[in-house]
């Protein structure tokens, strides 16, 4: 069976993406275009097989600090169709490769995403080192959103079940967010990132996600009481599995537990769509004993957000992390001792 690269339209490519059993919202069409208007360069590649496309990486592009060369950057990926011969994955990661050095990359970095232990790719013998610096989180919180609601609510602890069935009362309206009502949820992410001091995009950032994402693969759902605002939040899906990527709420009426009504009303969207795992997107990259030992006394990093996490019957898991394969050892070295100068 003969393999050639082509280049896919959007349309082609996202369904190719969301038909696979390792389909990310990260290797969507969409996303390179989101972070191609904040600074980044964006390359496709695609291998056709007898008129059928069998895999697809997105490669993200940016200068290094210091104008000291550019970095390539493959999250979740290669989107690879079941069953590809092995022959054709070579092939493939040679044409990747290729691609990266047409761009003059000094280093790819790779972040394979989560894998069960025993389908986990060999980095290393793909020619990757281990690189301490991660993009995405390398750790998160997986929920089964498999069975009826009540299996779902069974799964978690009796707080969060407490919570939700609170945020369900007390005439609390929830929707789905129109372009119109985008705003909403930027000003709740500048309030969110002001009293918890994280960073937060600019509301640009979000009303072009939305754009881009919104309603093939994301949705913002929106928590409201009488004329308040309490709380939002940004999910995406592919396949079979939806991300809970952004946060927000307000400073009022906080008890009225908005933040897990609009949490709740996004699992139940997933699941409506089909999806089967809801992932909860990022917590500290700690071990599960040292998460439960530690997190109602930190509230810095991803700490703050773990004690909500924690309690929605998911389980913790750690993704490969992330692997360089290095083009330039000379700029290569230099990106590292930068890197350990700002540790």
């Amino acid at each position: 069976m003969t393999a050639s690269l082509i280049k896919p339209t959007r349309d082609r490519w996202d369904a190719f993406v969301a038909a696979q059993s390792r389909a990310h919202f990260l290797q969507l069409w969409g996303w390179g275009e989101q972070k191609r208007a904040y600074g980044w360069e964006v390359e496709r590649v695609a291998l056709e097989q007898d008129e059928r496309m069998v895999a697809c990486a997105q490669i993200l592009f940016r200068s290094l600090p210091l104008r000291s060369g550019t970095m390539a950057y493959l999250a979740m990926g290669p989107v690879q169709a079941e069953g590809l011969a092995e022959d054709a994955r070579r092939e493939f990661w040679r044409a990747i490769h290729d691609t990266v050095r047409g761009r003059r990359a000094a280093f790819l970095k790779w972040e394979p995403g989560v894998y069960p232990a025993d389908q986990a790719p060999d980095c290393a013998a793909l020619g990757f080192r281990p690189s301490p610096q991660t993009v995405q989180p390398p750790r998160t919180i997986m929920i089964d959103i498999g069975g009826d609601e009540e299996a779902i609510l069974a799964r978690m602890n009796q707080g969060t079940r407490r919570k939700i069935r609170q945020s369900q009362k007390n005439g609390i309206r929830y929707s789905q967010a129109t372009k119109d009502d985008v705003h909403k949820f930027t000003d709740m992410m500048a309030v969110t990132g002001s009293r918890n001091e994280f960073g937060v995009h600019e509301p640009a950032y979000y009303a072009l996600a939305y754009d881009l994402f919104v309603p093939d693969h994301g949705a913002i759902f929106l928590a409201e009481h009488e004329d308040d605002l309490l709380a939002g939040i940004f999910v995406f899906a592919a396949g079979s599995t939806a991300w809970y990527v952004y946060g927000a709420s307000s400073n009022v009426k906080r008890n009225l537990m908005g933040s897990y009504g609009v949490q709740w009303e996004a699992i139940r969207w997933a699941k409506a769509r089909g999806c089967t795992t809801y992932d909860m997107w990022g917590i500290p990259d700690e071990d599960e004993a040292t998460l439960e030992a530690a997190f109602e006394q930190r509230d810095d990093g991803l700490w703050g957000v773990y004690g909500f996490k924690r309690g929605w019957g998911g389980q913790v898991i750690r993704s490969v992390g992330a692997w360089d394969h290095v083009y330039n050892p000379l700029v290569y070295k230099a990106y590292d001792l930068v890197l350990h100068a700002r540790a």
